[in-house]
């Protein structure tokens, strides 16, 4: 009797315990559940993000080459400014004592080419004398000659005069000498007055320097300087004012990533966004990819410049600007979600690269892909694609007409995007049951 109990009890067990295991295999091929969306037809934009600054095109900065105090300033923050208009003046006595001093040694050199004019005339009218002195000895010589060969004087008369023919030539020689050294005193007085001009004329530009005025048309965005602070110009000249030339007219410039350096080229449109308008898009175009890359922490950039219109002036500049630069855009393709290019379903992965058909050629345009349908039954089969441009949610889809997909990858068509795991298969054991 105990025996047949006992053998009741273990078919009874038997027969639950295989009761559970099929409702729980029923259970987990039931609750698989895939997650799909339509293949779309419509157009694309791929672009380029990355932010930037707000700059003015032109932007002048204004210094000093003169050092000294600052004795006023006439322009604050946004203070329109044209040409040549007086903005900061540096204490200007200094450079009028140096102009003064400078104007003295002028006036000493050309005193001094005075007098060197003087004592070459005077050198000039000794040559007149010797000359004439050297005249008389010649005459009296040749005289003192002829009464000796008469006899009427002694040789030696004629040998004194002789003495003082040749005397004063040599003092013509000496005078004449002293012609050409005062000439050269003349040349040299003259060569130290033009050196004192221009130290003159060095002053006089130093002190005009002492008035700082604006180079360009434009309006202060910067200024560095207050009345009674004293600057110092040494190897580089302080910076006391930025002047931007024309707020109407700005640009952004924005940090590329050298991965996507490639994509960007003058000429195309680009939009961006500002923290102080949200919810506005603003609009401009890429003048300019600067050959100049940036490294910060191993991070390489390039500099892109956004041209844009700023005719109502709420665009300031330093505003940190965020970037999209449109490199492609597509009508009308065949558009695929992102998800559905990563969904991968056990079992169904071809064991090869996905290829076009045998006669297909060489080299396919696009990259290769694979998504998956589900067929009349809802299960899943897998199809090898090809694939363009991408916006970052969803992919060109590439289907030649004359392809075997083209009737199956249309328009409409549910691509599945994720596979949703029944819970029995998350655990490690059957159900428990208690006895």
């Amino acid at each position: 009797m105990k025996r047949s109990q006992w053998m009741t009890g273990v078919v009874v067990l038997a027969l639950v315990a295989a009761g559970a295991w099929w409702w729980s295999q029923r259970s987990a091929q039931a609750a698989v559940q895939y997650r799909t969306a339509p293949i779309e037809r419509g157009g694309m934009q791929v672009s380029v993000s990355a932010s930037g600054t707000v700059n003015p095109v032109t932007q002048v900065s204004v210094g000093t080459q003169v050092s000294g105090q600052v004795r006023a300033v006439y322009v604050d923050f946004n203070t329109e400014v044209k040409a040549g208009q007086l903005i900061a003046e540096i204490d200007p006595q200094t450079f009028e004592y140096r102009v003064s001093s400078a104007q003295a040694d002028v006036n000493a050199a050309r005193a001094a080419v005075a007098i060197a004019v003087a004592n070459a005339a005077s050198s000039r009218a000794n040559v007149s004398r010797v000359q004439s002195d050297l005249a008389e000895a010649q005459r009296t010589h040749e005289r003192n000659l002829s009464l000796v060969a008469q006899g009427f004087i002694a040789q030696s008369e004629a040998d004194r005069t002789r003495a003082v023919l040749i005397s004063a030539q040599e003092s013509l020689r000496a005078v004449q000498a002293l012609v050409g050294v005062s000439e050269a005193q003349i040349h040299s007085a003259q060569a130290n007055v033009a050196q004192r001009e221009a130290a003159l004329a060095q002053a006089r530009i130093d002190l005009s320097r002492t008035r700082i005025t604006s180079p360009v048309n434009g309006i202060v965005i910067k200024r560095t300087v207050e009345k009674g602070q004293t600057v110092a110009a040494s190897l580089q000249a302080p910076e006391l004012f930025v002047i931007a030339q024309n707020l109407s007219d700005m640009q952004v410039d924005a940090s590329i990533d050298e991965a996507d350096v490639g994509r960007i080229r003058p000429g195309l449109k680009a939009r961006f966004t500002v923290d102080a308008f949200p919810g506005q898009t603003f609009e401009g175009e890429v003048r300019q990819v600067r050959k100049a890359a940036t490294n910060v922490s191993n991070v390489v950039t390039y500099v892109a410049v956004v041209r844009f219109a700023n005719e109502s002036g709420r665009l300031l500049p330093g505003m940190t600007a965020n970037v999209r630069v449109v490199t492609e855009s597509r009508a009308n393709v065949l558009k695929v979600p992102n998800a559905a290019l990563r969904v991968r379903v056990p079992g169904l992965e071809p064991t090869t690269a996905a290829a076009g058909p045998t006669d297909a050629p060489a080299v396919a345009p696009g990259r290769a892909g694979r998504i998956h349908l589900l067929n009349d039954q809802g299960q899943p089969v897998a199809y090898p694609v090809r694939l363009g441009v991408s916006d970052g949610t969803a992919t060109e889809l590439l289907v030649p007409p004359d392809s075997s997909e083209a009737g199956v990858l249309v328009e409409g068509a549910q691509v599945i995007t994720g596979v949703t795991a029944p819970a029995s298969s998350r655990r490690t054991s059957g159900p428990r049951m208690s006895f």
